[in-house]
């Protein structure tokens, strides 16, 4: 499983996890160790570019919903 998916999946169950991201979205995905490029492609909430980086088909994910895209 690609370290990606585990933060979706921990976003997903995790609302201390939500709110530490929300609060410093490039500070929580740095701490749990996403690269640079998966930052990226979760951030710019395309379905494309992040079905790419989890394998998977773009179908196969939910809607996006970003309400933060500077986090730098």
């Amino acid at each position: 499983m690609s370290k990606l998916l585990d933060y979706l999946n921990t976003l997903d169950k995790d609302a201390a996890a939500r709110e530490a991201h929300a609060n410093d979205p490039k500070g929580a995905m740095d701490q749990f160790g996403l690269s640079d490029e998966e930052q990226s492609a979760f951030m710019s909430g395309d379905k494309t570019k992040l079905a790419q980086h989890l394998g998977i088909g773009e179908d196969d994910l939910p809607s996006i919903q970003v309400t933060e895209t500077s986090y730098e």
